[in-house]
């Protein structure tokens, strides 16, 4: 089976992760995000309840149409299923890609987390619509998330996975800040994943502007 060629934009994927954002309301933040500037936005709630992802995940593919944002589950494919959620993201020690495509079909965005050179050699280019690299930088907003790679890893990697299958589009994540968009997206990468430097600033609408200037600002000078 060939992966979908599937239309998306993940210059600017904010990632919303509930353990990051406790106390506030995850349907706002996103609306704030998707009104300036986001692209593709993806829920992470590794500790949530399965009924309140649902719920959630519901809300958020409402509230994201208007602005023609897709919404990407991480990690539970049921969860993106049950909700109709544009697609999933599922890292290395997740459900398989390859399971998760033959759940999903050949519709849905399918990503996958990719951090080590043996990794990306043994990616399956072929059902993926996108690779998420990192951790770039050191980043607190995932425990697992593995030893920075930095831009030089970043550059390689990406590199890599994109002379395997030169549709596939790479965005960058870990500990990535506002200032860091333009040297990160030089490296070839096709976006940025943000997860804290959005969330956690004090106005998100303001911050998702601003991380969107930089991003539309940087893409001229990809490689």
């Amino acid at each position: 089976m060939t992966a979908p060629r599937t239309t998306f934009d993940l210059s600017f994927y904010p990632v919303l992760d509930l353990e990051r954002t406790e106390g506030l309301d995850p349907v706002a933040l996103a609306i704030a995000a998707a009104t300036n500037g986001a692209t593709l936005l993806q829920l992470r709630g590794k500790q949530a309840e399965t009924r309140r992802l649902v719920e959630l995940a519901r809300a958020l593919k409402a509230a994201l149409a208007p602005f023609d944002v897709p919404l990407i589950i991480n990690d539970r494919v049921d969860i993106a299923l049950a909700a109709g959620a544009a697609g999933a993201h599922v890292g290395q020690d997740d459900l398989p890609a390859v399971d998760a495509r033959a759940l999903l079909g050949p519709d849905a965005i399918l990503g996958l987390s990719v951090g080590t050179i043996e990794e990306a050699e043994r990616t399956p280019s072929e059902i993926l619509d996108y690779v998420g690299v990192g951790p770039v930088y050191a980043t607190g907003s995932k425990a697992d998330a593995g030893e920075p790679i930095g831009l030089e890893g970043l550059r390689d990697l990406t590199g890599r996975l994109h002379a395997r299958e030169s549709r596939l589009k790479v965005v960058a994540i870990g500990g990535i800040g506002i200032d860091h968009v333009p040297e990160v997206m030089a490296t070839g990468a096709d976006g940025v994943a943000i997860v804290s430097a959005l969330f956690l600033a004090e106005d998100v609408g303001q911050a998702a502007a601003a991380i969107a200037h930089r991003v539309g600002t940087a893409r001229p000078a990809m490689p």
